[in-house]
């Protein structure tokens, strides 16, 4: 597993989500919706698992820590990427996030 910086801990406000592209060691690219809910954060695969719609793009529900698809409403969460409502019944990647000093890193496969 390798660690990536995706941004300054500064950059992201809350509750927010942005989206990062980022590669993992073999290449392969993982485009990522980093959300912040007060001072916690969380990173999920910003690829609606019904539709290719991007996550980031949708609404931060900070109490019920999920994120909304924009396009057909399904709701994910933050902590475990599975949809609790449909027409998703995928769940999207969930990943490893931390800060370290200012910095927030990513942990990929």
């Amino acid at each position: 597993m390798t660690h990536e910086r995706l941004c300054a801990y500064d950059d992201l406000a809350a509750p927010s989500a942005t989206r990062f592209e980022v590669s993992d060691s073999a290449g392969a690219t993982h485009r990522v919706a980093v959300i912040r809910i007060e001072d916690s954060l969380y990173a999920i695969g910003d690829t609606c698992s019904h539709a290719d719609v991007s996550l980031s793009e949708g609404t931060v529900w900070e109490e019920e820590c999920e994120i909304e698809c924009w396009k057909h409403g399904s709701l994910f969460s933050l902590r475990t990427g599975f949809p609790s409502t449909l027409p998703a019944t995928q769940p999207v990647p969930v990943y490893n996030i931390v800060r370290r000093g200012g910095d927030v890193l990513i942990e990929l496969p």
